[in-house]
């Protein structure tokens, strides 16, 4: 089992309300050279969850985060114009309070980020750290 001290949050970077399935984000990922999708998990904007590269395996999401980090991504995080914006629907807000508490349970000494905490992108497009420091 990997060791996981970092939880990973991701937007998809596609325009508020586009459907995204994770077949698309792997061939995204395909095309700049991965192995595989880059992320674990991916919450779709009704709130379900697919499941992209095995929570086993290292990610490809966050450089120099991957080795002991779980990459979850939500699908959206930019508006119309391409800018960025938190643009989660209410469902994929539940479901990823849902899917963080329950990883939380399952790697309790992992801190939960937003991709922009390593990075000089706005991913996830909110704050992601600030809002999910309560979840023990």
């Amino acid at each position: 089992m990997r060791q996981i001290n970092k939880i990973i949050i991701h937007c998809s970077a596609t325009p508020e309300g586009r459907k995204t399935s994770a077949e698309e984000i792997k061939s995204w990922h395909l095309e700049r050279g991965f192995s595989d999708i880059g992320y674990h998990y991916i919450v779709h904007l009704d709130g379900s969850i697919s499941y992209g590269r095995n929570i086993e395996k290292i990610g490809a999401h966050s450089r120099g985060q991957n080795k002991m980090s779980i990459g979850v991504c939500y699908i959206g995080g930019l508006d119309e114009c391409l800018d960025a914006k938190d643009t989660r629907t209410p469902q994929q807000k539940e479901s990823l309070l849902i899917l963080l508490k329950t990883l939380k349970k399952l790697h309790s000494k992992a801190v939960i980020y937003g991709h922009r905490d390593f990075s000089e992108k706005a991913c996830p497009s909110f704050n992601a750290f600030d809002e999910y420091k309560f979840i023990e």
